[in-house]
């Protein structure tokens, strides 16, 4: 139903329902509490990535080098939060990266925007996303500061996602995600199909170095490890993940960042071609196998 929603209507009405649920879900997930989950700060030798939370269970990351104190937001969704970071972190924003056209990704570009008392870029994939003044595409690549970035164009949850991979002066390296790649987990298919989710999570995320940190567009971590769980029963580090998350939940500490590594253990949906998911499936090949599981998991109630 929420695909078909978002191919009948006007993006402004999708927009504007969408903004609506979230914020409404946010007011009855958290009540008082202002945030979901608490900020920490991750530090390779040359860039620092400070995780902000918004909404109900979305995340927003402060980019910073540390050179030159440039710094970007991915998906700022709460202005008033990336603001006050960035005033605490003594940094300059110059950028901001959308990682797809949805409201509680792209819902505050507009706001930051005019709140920001420098011009800011918003680099996107989709001409849908708010504010947008560098379109890209695959393999385009600017800098934020001395760290690289380089655009993986990875359309399924939208037909214009980007996933941005960075690589610091020292060859430290993280990707920011969206709602492509979650931990143990990935988007829902609104606007694509099971051989392009292949393409993104098997044929290029899972090329990406194993070190490399994954920072993702939620906090859905424990229910997508009850799914993996569900679908690979025997799977150890499975069972670990589960157990490092829960703990993490209960001190309300972020599960991210993950790794490439890490996934490629516990992720089901870049597990496709394993044999145990494939036989959870009842499928002999990798692309019936992403679309089986990706249906079990739309309904999936642990």
């Amino acid at each position: 139903m929420l695909s078909l929603l978002y191919f009948i209507l006007p993006n402004r009405v999708v927009q504007g329902l969408t903004a609506a649920y979230c914020k409404f879900t946010a007011r009855r997930n958290l009540g008082s509490q202002l945030f979901h989950s608490s900020h920490i700060t991750v530090s390779l030798p040359k860039m620092k990535v400070t995780v902000l939370p918004a909404l109900s269970d979305n995340y927003m990351y402060l980019i910073t080098d540390e050179t030159t104190k440039q710094a970007a937001i991915v998906d700022p969704v709460a202005p008033d939060t990336v603001l006050h970071a960035v005033q605490n972190e003594g940094v300059n924003l110059t950028q901001i990266l959308t990682t797809h056209h949805h409201w509680d990704h792209a819902g505050g570009n507009e706001e930051l925007i005019k709140k920001c008392p420098n011009p800011l870029e918003v680099y996107g994939g989709d001409k849908r996303i708010g504010g947008l003044t560098n379109k890209v595409s695959d393999g385009d690549r600017f800098k934020i500061g001395e760290i690289d970035v380089e655009c993986l164009f990875t359309p399924c949850h939208t037909t214009g996602h980007i996933c941005y991979y960075l690589t610091d002066p020292k060859g430290e390296t993280a990707v920011f995600t969206g709602d492509t790649l979650f931990v143990a987990g990935c988007g829902r298919f609104f606007e694509g199909t099971p051989q392009q989710m292949y393409t993104a999570l098997v044929e290029k995320l899972s090329k990406l170095p194993d070190n490399t940190l994954v920072f993702c567009g939620h906090e859905y971590t424990q229910q997508n490890l009850k799914f993996a769980r569900h679908v690979e029963r025997e799977n150890r580090d499975i069972m670990k993940a589960s157990a490092d998350a829960d703990e993490k939940r209960q001190k309300g500490i972020p599960t991210v960042p993950s790794t490439i590594l890490q996934e490629k253990k516990i992720n089901p949906f870049m597990r496709v071609m394993m044999g145990s998911v494939q036989r959870h499936a009842s499928c002999d090949d990798a692309i019936a196998t992403m679309q089986a599981i990706r249906k079990e998991k739309d309904t999936f109630k642990a």
